[in-house]
């Protein structure tokens, strides 16, 4: 599936979002084991995620439901994956 203009990475939602994921593609050395970490995770095309909880500083990590999975997941590893947003 392609990333349309609605998608946008899940590094910058904030507590409340929700969204289904629309692509998933880490880049650089470590980008294959870290794309294939965040499939595992259930991160994967179609799948419901919604931000339930962020860090006090920086905001990170952030906690995101997948699905009926609870995942912890820093900023800089969630901008590696797309979601179409939906409303609250």
């Amino acid at each position: 599936m392609s990333v349309t203009h609605l998608s946008r990475p899940l590094s910058l939602a904030r507590k409340g979002d929700k969204g289904v994921v629309s692509h998933v593609h880490a880049t650089g050395e470590a980008g294959h084991d870290l794309e294939r970490r965040l499939l595992e995770m259930g991160f994967v095309e179609g799948a419901k995620v919604e931000v339930l909880h962020e860090g006090l500083i920086g905001r990170d990590p952030i906690a995101v439901r997948v699905d009926d999975m609870r995942v912890a997941l820093r900023r800089r590893e969630a901008g590696f994956i797309s979601i179409e947003p939906q409303a609250a």
